[in-house]
């Protein structure tokens, strides 16, 4: 499967967090997300594994009670139902892999 970048099918989930899904397989799924400076990814955990990797900008990132300033090049690996939240310190882009498949992530399923 092959998809071309696009500026269409971005979604905002919360203030300042936009997010597109770009490809998915049978196990993996893998999302771009853009974030805005301020933003707050609250605590939260679901059972997908998810590995990241910051492409621009600054984020605090906390997972399982582990705080950590990423800037552009660093990644990172959140096991299953870990808690997980992040801080945008400067506008930032991340890309990140879920597996198995975010089901709600899917551009057919997902609800705006």
């Amino acid at each position: 499967m092959f998809q071309r970048q696009t500026t269409e099918e971005y979604w905002q989930p919360l203030d300042g967090i936009w997010q597109k899904t770009l490809v998915h397989g049978a196990s993996t799924l893998m999302v771009e997300f853009r974030l805005q400076r301020g933003a707050i990814l609250p605590l939260h955990s679901h059972p997908h594994e998810q590995t990241g990797y910051l492409v621009s900008g600054r984020i605090r990132l906390t997972i399982a009670g582990e705080s950590r300033e990423l800037e552009p090049g660093d990644s990172w690996c959140i096991p299953g139902d870990a808690a997980h939240g992040a801080e945008i310190m400067e506008d930032s882009v991340a890309i990140e892999v879920f597996s198995p498949v975010r089901e709600e992530y899917l551009p057919e399923r997902r609800t705006p």
